[in-house]
């Protein structure tokens, strides 16, 4: 993160030294999104904060100490997380306040045994896509590799896990050239099997055999990486990224443009927000749930859909509550409330005729409400009035989106989760322009905002 100075305000210039703590969280986010190039790395970059904030690991198939004030993290397969403060009174009394948001992000996976090798010793990977992507983002940038490796243990039912990050480009996926499809720019159908194989190299034949003997090109690379021998890599999950840092555009620097934004600016607004208020001492016990595999429906047991975060909830209760039962989990339930936070589609200029007439947000306008008549969002009259009035509290403005009347739209983890626990809330995000991009843009005050709005609702 860029060192911003602000020990240079002097005085009472409360709007300075906003403006200078404003400067540092926007780097902060930055860096963390550069830092987050898959779930994996995304788990990890959260963890490193929590533990230098205090934050204690717990161990799901351990037994729970938890003490009133406690700060503490769980992890789920490495790809989600939820950290809490526990409330100083029993869930059944304060209840939970619950911000969710997920780590994955739309890309491309690599298969096993990835390697095709072509003429000229040119040799591509064979990929498969995750999630609904836009795929002709993916075209002619330097993409790198992540991968989470699963090394040999001296138990068999304990692997031991690294995670690896090339960081360097070793990766394109090249276009075809306009000369040999003069009607790209009419519309373009895309094969993932045949138009998406990123381009790694070019060798001869003998190196890329001796190559293969040793699991393949990418095990010896990742493997390297990861100072280790490929024969001790017994399975890997290994993901494409493009390279390209966060940046600012915009004459007044006010858009963020970013991989990943989608869903990893929310992660982080919860995370700071938890951070800021972990010492101020409250009933409820406040949780940030990132999830994972959002962008393929959430039904892993690190999704939204499995029972993990009811688990959790149940287990915090026993441990605060003392003589919990089932009627203390209900209670607990009962005085509950969840921010679904998901981003949300802003108003593209190019295309006015894809949104709703009077409930489009934009750049710039404050964190938005997400409303479904069909009820793909949670969010209900309830769950408006409370996220608007959290709003007010903070000095934040509040916008909404519906769906146009003739566009589909998707869902989120809201009423996801509500299959899994009846628990009240609202579906919210900040507005983006190409979500499920390569690359996409949000806005820099946006995001300061929500962080405001959540520190709200973690004081309450």
């Amino acid at each position: 993160m860029e060192n911003y100075d602000t020990k240079g305000i002097i005085g009472n210039d409360r709007e300075a030294l906003e403006e200078a703590t404003d400067m540092v969280m926007t780097a902060q986010l930055m860096d963390w999104l550069d830092s987050s190039p898959c779930n994996f790395m995304a788990v990890g970059t959260m963890i490193e904060e929590l533990e230098e904030n205090g934050f204690e690991p717990l161990d799901i198939s351990e037994e729970w100490e938890i003490e009133p004030g406690g700060k503490y993290y769980v992890v789920q397969n490495d790809t989600a997380l939820f950290a809490f403060v526990a409330g100083m009174a029993s869930p059944a009394d304060g209840g939970f306040h619950i911000i969710s948001s997920h780590s994955d992000s739309p890309g491309f996976k690599l298969k096993p045994n990835p390697e095709i090798y072509g003429d000229g010793g040119v040799v591509s990977l064979n990929v498969e896509k995750y999630g609904g992507g836009i795929m002709y983002t993916w075209f002619d940038r330097p993409l790198s590799i992540a991968a989470r490796l699963m090394l040999r243990g001296d138990n068999p039912m304990q692997p031991r896990c690294v995670i690896v990050d090339l960081e360097d480009p070793v990766a394109v996926i090249p276009h075809l050239a306009i000369h040999f499809n003069r009607q790209v720019n009419e519309g373009n159908p895309l094969s993932v099997q045949k138009d998406m194989k990123p381009v790694i190299g070019t060798f001869d034949k003998a190196t890329f055999e001796h190559l293969q003997s040793m699991g393949g090109v990418v095990k010896c690379m990742l493997a390297d990486a990861a100072e280790i021998s490929p024969e001790e890599i017994l399975g890997m999950e290994a993901v494409l990224y493009p390279v390209e840092k966060a940046t600012l555009a915009g004459v007044n620097n006010e858009y963020l443009m970013s991989g990943r934004l989608d869903d990893l600016s929310m992660a982080f607004t919860s995370l700071q927000a938890l951070l800021t208020r972990a010492d101020l001492p409250t009933a409820a016990t406040r949780i940030v749930a990132v999830f994972d595999n959002e962008e393929t429906g959430s039904h892993t047991r690190q999704g939204a859909a499995a029972p993990t975060l009811r688990n959790i909830m149940e287990r915090i209760t026993m441990a605060l509550a003392g003589n919990a039962n089932a009627e203390t989990s209900m209670r607990a339930i009962a005085r509950s409330f969840m921010i679904s936070a998901d981003d949300a589609h802003a108003w593209h200029p190019n295309y006015n005729d894809k949104y709703d007439p009077t409930n489009h947000p934009v750049i710039g306008g404050g964190p938005v409400v997400k409303i479904n008549a069909n009820c793909k969002y949670m969010t209900d009259s309830r769950g408006d009035a409370i996220f608007r009035a959290l709003c007010e509290r903070a000095g934040v403005k509040c916008q909404y989106f519906v769906n146009h009347g003739d566009v589909a739209g998707g869902s989120t983890l809201g009423n996801i989760l509500t299959s899994q626990l009846d628990l009240a809330g609202v579906d919210m995000g900040c507005a983006i322009w190409a979500m499920h991009s390569a690359c996409e843009t949000a806005g820099v005050s946006d995001h300061l905002d929500t962080i405001k709005v959540f520190s709200e609702f973690f004081a309450l």
